[in-house]
């Protein structure tokens, strides 16, 4: 099985004056193609800065990132941010779309960016929609929109490229049980009908248990949860 994400030794330190606060201590990690990994911990224990640097986002300190083979960190920025643009997708917390364009044009903004023509953009931004259930939204701004479907574009727009990986930074975390439910399971069907690998970080033990793998960032390290029990309830029925 090809591997679409390889982390090597990733440290991540930050220097205030004399002190040096170490994040990431050597972290570990390969993600096979198609597969649904999550990674959960505590607050501040540096899973956001881990997806940055898996993103291409930030430098790490020491280390390497390969995405489908590629050391992203022996790129010049300039490559590093189409191959960004190409290769990855990201999906946040608080979806962070244009609130002045509509829908389709949010989704359109990744291809339009990395040089497609405008018609491209447009047929494939409305087929990402039509597959995320928002045929009918296309002309609405995020204003016009729920919760649950500003989630839904920034899920398309995370696709609309065909990325390798899909980084995303707590999905659910700012939605209802009922929706929240509803986007798993929208990423779920995404993953196995577009064959895209998906690292999903979060908060939620009950959203960790129904991915494919479950990892822990301890420490500055990620460990197996494999031996830890696991929720086996819906995450409609969970609360926090």
């Amino acid at each position: 099985m090809s591997k679409v994400l390889e982390c090597q030794g990733l440290i991540k330190e930050y220097q205030q004056g004399p002190q040096v606060t170490k994040v990431l201590k050597g972290l570990d990690l390969t993600v096979n193609a198609g597969e649904l990994v999550a990674i959960v911990g505590s607050s501040g224990c540096g899973k956001s800065t881990f997806l940055h640097l898996a993103g291409a986002l930030d430098t790490p300190t020491s280390g390497q990132v390969f995405i489908d083979s590629t050391d992203i960190y022996q790129l010049s920025a300039k490559k590093r941010a189409r191959f960004r643009n190409e290769k990855l997708g990201f999906i946040y917390q608080f979806h962070h779309l244009m609130m002045e364009f509509s829908a389709l044009e949010n989704v359109a903004m990744p291809l339009l960016i990395r040089g497609d023509s405008p018609k491209h953009a447009k047929q494939q931004a409305e087929e990402m929609l039509d597959k995320v259930g928002l045929s009918h939204r296309l002309s609405h701004r995020p204003s016009q929109l729920s919760g649950g479907e500003r989630q839904r574009v920034a899920i398309a727009r995370a696709l609309v490229s065909k990325p390798s990986l899909v980084l995303a930074d707590e999905p659910t975390g700012n939605l209802d049980f009922d929706t929240a439910e509803q986007i798993f399971n929208l990423i779920r069907k995404l993953n196995q009908s577009e064959g895209t690998s998906f690292v999903v970080v979060t908060h939620d033990l009950t959203l960790a248990s129904r991915m494919d793998r479950q990892l822990k960032l301890d420490h500055g390290k990620l460990v197996s949860m494999s031996e830890v029990s696991m929720p086996e309830v819906s995450m409609s029925d969970s609360a926090e």
